[in-house]
């Protein structure tokens, strides 16, 4: 199987979000039928969103999104200026400010993998089962 990747580089504003999914979803179309399951490409977009928001929220605002299709998983890869790592942190139950992006972007994937980039910034992927 080729492998297929196409790259989207967004600026904060209210769609962005949105917009990466609908890009996931377009990317993950192409791929063909049945190339993804529904219940597998439902979770690629849950993790793009995740990663996605995150990155907005805290890695400085912009992103760039890079996904791959490989003959056994998809990669997404988020791109952020922030060198600040993700890390795990107990969910707030109670004033609703987060927690739970990042432990449910781990319990999904097969594996994420979070890079420093050459100058500053980083590079976050997750590899996701077909």
């Amino acid at each position: 199987m080729t492998t297929m990747s196409t790259e989207r580089t967004a600026l904060r504003s209210p769609s962005t979000v949105a917009g990466a999914r609908q890009a996931t979803r377009a990317f993950l179309e192409a791929l063909g039928r049945p190339a993804i399951g529904r219940e597998q490409a439902d979770t690629v977009v849950l993790v793009v969103s995740e990663l996605v928001t995150n990155a907005l929220r805290h890695g400085g605002g912009a992103y760039t999104l890079r996904l791959s299709a490989h003959p056994s998983c998809i990669e997404v890869a988020v791109e952020d200026p922030s060198p600040r790592m993700p890390r795990m942190r107990a969910p707030d139950l109670v004033d609703g400010t987060g927690g739970f992006g990042w432990h449910m972007v781990d319990d999904l994937s097969l594996a994420t993998v979070v890079t420093p980039g050459p100058g500053s910034g980083k590079t976050v992927r997750a590899l996701l089962p077909r």
